[in-house]
């Protein structure tokens, strides 16, 4: 395997990405670089988003850029303010130490006198939206005459949201002789029309196939009565709840807005991306969620397009997107970096078409599992409970004199009594209303020949072993499944696991059962003992005789964001986030990546962004009391009814 050395990266920059903990190129960084450094040749790059694309361009960009000129060398356009500023300051990263490059990042939504001020200082580098981009030019406070390299960023998503137009001129005002790197997650016509035009005998990479999802993604669904998609979602979430932290797509700014209201009051640690927040709001809200202080996020196509945060364990699909390559975008923004993703779609029973054409044209596999009820949730979160528990180290030096005398009426107790008045008040979380909640599962959905509703491709007649380790032990997927195979001398294909904080779950054959209990049960890792013994529940998280209902199969643990609920829709005792909500914000006339109509409703194009007086919602119970909240704005193209096509939907 190689290395950035072997690929012709220079001293300086290798020294700044070791310190970044680069370690080995990936598959786009090996095949893009050479051609880069070596070459004069365009490149044409087809990879998913999460790849690594940015060091692609971004580590010979800075290597062949002149700090003696002072002059635009280097010209990065990608499609949202997110991206521009993640772009930009990765490029800084990589030349930290090469002195005297200097980095601008261009994007609407910010002030734009800052930017002005910043070119004019110099600038070897603009990283931009096409808008603002646009808005420079024609002030006249940008040449890019003299650019040497142009790249197009994640440009199947620019030509989505309505910039191709921009792009076309952008590229039109720089020099004939210069070097076009494009890179973008799909490729549809329109790309390769750009390509044909604007770029010489390309050089063309593909890193998985056309369209495909990433192979480290399980792809899931579930099929509820569309009255019952909320219900579902938040058992989906606890069932998840160890340590969960995922990205939920709606499909309009109101839904977004809605679903996260609802999950802040119901206790969950949420928060949402549209259209109508402000920049200041945008970046409040993806500062948290990078923090993990929200572990939930709610977005809408738009207004997730550009976000990179590593660690996205669920990507949840409350609505399918419209254009079904939208279903690849927003499932790559889990699964990076070599570790495994859920991508959970949330189906009603008319949209199983649209769940066969991402199949067909985006080369995935979907799994069917079931909503977990609401014992099953408890249960699962019981034995966690326990587990946390039994695995607690005591620390002496808390129990004082003062502390042991109010410990004695615990200790007179019996031990059963102490034990079950613990329980008692771990189980009070779950009220009578939310255990007596119907099974939310349609009776539409697939059947096992003995009738048991079961999961797609699941293997319902296997076993389901527990094993008493779990992320605690410092495990994920990826290295459980892994460690299992070793000990028991398996195929890793053969097992499915579930691993969750103190305790993990594997599914296998019934055939298997035995041998990977006799191979982890009194085993050990990293000193600590282990259990293993066949669990009271299926494949999938089904307990027995209950027909196969339940189940994360194939998925992931999640957790925080749980907390009391006194039902399916009910209130909580703690949870939520700051939600500060104010008129829509600092926008130029442009604004840079501004929410965009279709082409056909572009006729007033100075009018983009701006927002004409505000909207008062109240609050919907938030701890703090229920703050009002507003909105900037009249309402964009976007704000259709939820059944009408767009070519933009936020």
């Amino acid at each position: 395997m190689k290395n950035f050395s072997d690929l012709g990266v220079e001293t300086s920059i290798l020294n700044a990405i070791q310190e970044m903990g680069f370690e080995t190129p990936t598959p786009i960084q090996e095949q893009s670089i050479p051609v880069f450094l070596e070459t004069g040749q365009d490149i044409l790059g087809l990879a998913q988003t999460g790849t690594g694309k940015t060091a692609a361009f971004g580590l010979p960009i800075i290597q062949l850029v002149e700090p003696s000129n002072r002059t635009i060398q280097a010209l990065v356009i990608c499609p949202t303010r997110e991206l521009c500023m993640q772009i930009s300051k990765d490029l800084g990263n990589y030349s930290k130490n090469k002195s005297s490059i200097n980095i601008v990042a261009v994007y609407g939504g910010s002030s734009i006198e800052r930017q002005i001020s910043d070119i004019k200082r110099g600038a070897h580098i603009i990283v931009a939206t096409p808008g603002r981009l646009m808005d420079l030019m024609n002030r006249r406070a940008l040449n890019i005459s003299t650019v040497k390299y142009v790249v197009l960023d994640e440009a199947d998503e620019m030509l989505n949201m309505g910039f191709e137009e921009d792009v076309e001129y952008i590229l039109a005002e720089t020099p004939k002789e210069k070097r076009v790197c494009l890179f973008s997650a799909t490729m549809p016509k329109s790309i390769r029309n750009i390509a044909n035009r604007y770029m010489n005998d390309p050089f063309e990479i593909t890193v998985g196939k056309s369209n495909s999802g990433n192979v480290n993604i399980t792809h899931q669904y579930a099929v509820v009565h569309a009255r019952d998609k909320y219900a579902a979602l938040k058992r989906f979430v606890d069932f998840n709840s160890d340590d969960i932290y995922a990205i939920i797509f709606c499909t309009t700014k109101h839904e977004t807005q809605d679903i996260s209201d609802k999950l802040i009051k119901d206790g969950y640690n949420a928060d949402c991306l549209h259209g109508d927040l402000s920049q200041g709001q945008r970046e409040k809200v993806m500062n948290r969620f990078r923090h993990h202080a929200i572990k939930i996020l709610l977005a809408t196509d738009v207004a997730a397009r550009g976000i990179d945060v590593s660690g996205i364990s669920h990507v949840i699909h409350f609505s399918l997107p419209d254009d079904i390559e939208n279903y690849t975008h927003r499932s790559g923004r889990t699964g990076r970096a070599g570790k495994l993703g859920v991508s959970f779609t949330l189906l009603n029973m008319r949209e199983n078409g649209r769940l066969r054409d991402i199949e067909r044209l985006s080369n995935v596999k979907f799994e069917k599992i079931l909503i977990p009820s609401a014992e099953e949730v408890r249960d699962k979160k019981l034995v966690a409970f326990i587990d946390t528990i039994v695995n607690t180290e005591i620390e002496e030096s808390i129990f004082d004199d003062k502390v042991m005398t109010s410990l004695r009426p615990l200790l007179t107790l019996p031990n059963e009594e102490l034990v079950k008045k613990f329980l008692s008040l771990e189980l009070r979380r779950f009220s009578v209303e939310y255990l007596n909640a119907p099974d939310l599962n349609t009776t539409s959905g697939d059947r096992t020949r003995d009738g048991e509703r079961g999961e797609r491709g699941g293997n319902v007649r296997g076993q389901r072993i527990f094993v008493s380790v779990g992320k605690k032990d410092g495990f994920d997927i990826r290295s459980f499944k892994d460690w299992v195979a070793q000990e028991s001398k398996l195929d890793w294909k053969e097992l499915h696991v579930d691993v969750s904080g103190v305790f993990s779950f594997v599914d296998v054959k019934e055939e298997l059962a035995e041998k990977v209990i006799t191979a982890l049960n009194g085993n050990t890792y990293e000193g600590r003992p282990v259990r293993a013994e066949l669990s009271g529940e299926k494949p999938g998280g089904s307990r027995e005789g209950r027909g196969g209902r339940g189940g994360d199969r194939g998925g992931r643990s999640g957790g925080g964001g749980y907390s009391s609920r006194r039902s399916e829709g009910g209130s909580s005792s703690y949870g939520g986030g700051d939600r500060r909500r104010s008129s829509g914000g600092d926008r130029d006339s442009r604004g840079g990546d501004r929410e965009r109509a279709p082409r056909t409703e572009r006729s007033d194009r100075s009018s983009y962004g701006r927002s004409e007086g505000t909207t008062e919602r109240s609050g919907y119970g938030t701890r703090d009391g229920g703050r009002n909240r507003s909105y900037g704005g009249d309402k964009p193209a976007g704000d259709r009814p939820s059944g009408e096509r767009r070519r933009r939907r936020d």
